[in-house]
């Protein structure tokens, strides 16, 4: 049977889990741990893998997930085990777990973490925790991790009971996967973990879905919207769940409304309603979908969050109308003042207003700006291609030939570099939560854990990531974890020796660059000595060629692109002309 592409935004309820048959065969001062009780709740939570670092002050939930649970996928690194976690939240709606021991082993968790929670992406992490009487005192190992993890999570808390343990834990998955979504992190006790306890927890309870807005609100909203001139939808990152992508495309079909995409919601208009997508927007002010939203007086901000592109950006006069639709109710700023607010289930409140909607169309004006903006998504592309290879690959032709190569099933993951800016412009994708940024805290190293994670969900799907060489080697380690694993994908690395994302942007602001060069490395030969394959290529053709084989390769495999970059400060960072945004 084929792997979904994506999973419901909003977990379905499972069965009760019932002990292992074989329960009997373990000992009885064994079963009945705290450690064994958090098996449990894996189990129940339909957790399908638990990625982490051993150590002794977590050792006893390790030893559990010998007998029963979900699968152990021991990591390189604690980050990186975060990462996955983050990526498993992101692509099926229900929380990753990370399982790591104390001090450093927790400590470790924080950049994922943070990554996890600034871009909603569902995931627990479970942290060792030096015992109770040694809490207070300087012992090995022993801090405030509750302080630490609470500056990156939506909630953090320390267990100093066994029979708290099992709520702890269930109440960390609840408010994971409670809107906006991020993650959560319990500490356990060493010596709590292997307390006896008679609490379990077999049945899990996942937060309860929002209705439709008042019907008043609702109507409102259609009014603005029927008597806007030109209504534009901006789609973030809470609007791409299949439910609401679903919900989405009704409204389309029924109405003429452009819709820009976030670098988040990448993938949320189909190949059938094409003609409704202008873009997306995130970075600098200067794409087609910038110019929609600069002539919009209405937006409808659909999932929508500040971090994916603030809208003091695409709101710098307060001159459009906002309504704004989300689980999530709107943060007031001088830039996002929503004229109406309708907060419930995204997809019920979509599927509310077509009906209101219907036969809404733009106005000739309107559609004669969206027709202009349409072919210069399109010039863009064609503009791209550059045969020129004598100082490396043109970095927007490699993209599209990225693209074109890609099938349309495939989850494409993205690191953070100039790389992901030309992807975000030039990569297509049909499908919501096939092609994944980050883009609220920006981390550089998450492509290569996001494609295992990828590769672990979406089994029957290829998976492609692309890095930098530079994003590439804060996670390489993870390599070794891939070729373990046995999992399918082909990274592709856009090498120009730099920090380039960096590099161009000093350039802008002072004419010069610095602390951005970094050395060259043999990629081929560090990908083989893992076991995975490597490829190093210097044109399109060479690209196409290798590609083409690593697709159907068995484990991962590593392409090494050298690119030219050299133009990067005019393709990226141009301004639009003042009659262009105004």
């Amino acid at each position: 049977m084929t792997t979904p592409l994506t999973s419901p935004r909003t977990p379905t309820p499972a069965l009760a889990t019932q002990p292992a048959a074989d329960e009997d065969a373990v000992p009885l001062q064994r079963r009945h741990r705290a450690a064994d009780r958090i098996v449990d709740i894996l189990t129940a939570y339909d957790v399908q893998w638990v990625f982490g670092v051993p150590g002794a002050k977590i050792d006893p939930v390790y030893d559990a997930l010998v007998d029963a649970g979900p699968e152990l996928i021991v990591c390189r690194h604690e980050q990186n085990a975060a990462f996955m976690a983050a990526a498993v939240g992101r692509l099926t709606g229900r929380p990753g777990v990370a399982l790591v021991t104390s001090g450093p082993g927790t400590t470790n968790l924080a950049t994922g973490l943070l990554t996890a929670t600034t871009e909603g992406d569902p995931m627990v992490a479970l942290c060792g925790a030096v015992p109770r009487p040694d809490r207070l005192k300087r012992t090995h190992q022993s801090m405030d991790a509750v302080g630490m993890l609470a500056s990156v999570t939506k909630s953090a808390g320390e267990v100093s009971a066994a029979d708290n343990v099992p709520e702890a834990v269930a109440n960390a998955f609840r408010m994971a996967t409670q809107e906006p979504r991020g993650a959560t992190a319990v500490v356990l006790p060493a010596d709590v973990l292997a307390d006896e306890t008679p609490v379990r927890m077999l049945h899990p309870h996942w937060p309860p879905r929002l209705g439709v807005p008042p019907v008043a609100e609702v109507t409102r909203a259609a009014q603005v919207l029927r008597q806007a001139k030109f209504p534009v939808i901006l789609a973030g990152a809470r609007a791409s769940s299949d439910r609401t992508v679903e919900a989405l495309h009704r409204l389309l079909r029924s109405t003429g409304l452009p819709v820009v995409e976030t670098f988040q919601a990448a993938g949320v208009i189909s190949h059938e309603l094409e003609e409704h997508y202008l873009g997306r927007v995130g970075l600098f002010r200067n794409q087609p979908g910038d110019v929609l939203l600069d002539r919009a007086d209405v937006i409808l901000a659909i999932g929508y969050d500040f971090v994916e592109y603030e809208p003091a950006k695409w709101n710098r006069d307060r001159a459009r109308t906002i309504i704004h639709l989300d689980e999530v109710a709107a943060d007031l700023d001088d830039y996002y003042r929503p004229r109406v607010e309708l907060r419930g289930d995204i997809a019920d409140t979509l599927d509310a207003l077509e009906p209101l909607l219907d036969h809404l169309h733009l106005t000739a004006e309107a559609q004669e700006i969206v027709s202009e903006q349409r072919g210069r998504l399109s010039e863009a592309d064609a503009g791209a291609i550059d045969m020129d290879e004598s100082t490396g690959i043109q970095p927007a032709a490699l993209t599209i030939a990225l693209r074109e190569l890609t099938p349309d099933d495939a989850t494409v993951v993205c690191d953070v570099g100039s790389n992901y800016i030309y992807m975000a412009r030039h990569f297509r994708t049909y499908h919501p939560r096939t092609l994944l940024f980050s883009n609220g805290q920006q981390t550089l190293g998450v492509a290569l854990p996001w494609a295992i994670a990828a590769a672990l969900v979406r089994p029957d799907h290829p998976v492609v990531s692309v890095s930098g060489d530079g994003g590439f080697l804060y996670s390489a380690m993870e390599l070794e974890t891939a070729v373990r694993l046995g999992v399918n994908f082909v990274h592709v690395i856009f090498d120009d020796s730099s920090y380039d994302m960096v590099a161009f942007q000093q350039l802008g602001k002072y004419g010069r660059t610095s602390g951005v060069a970094l050395g060259s490395y043999d990629v081929v030969s560090y990908a083989q000595s893992f076991g995975a394959h490597g490829y190093q290529v210097n044109t399109l053709d060479e690209f196409r060629a290798a590609f083409a084989q690593a697709l159907h390769e068995s484990g991962p495999s590593i392409i090494d692109a050298r690119v030219d970059y050299r133009n990067n400060l005019n393709d990226l960072m141009a301004d639009l002309e003042s009659d262009v945004l105004q």
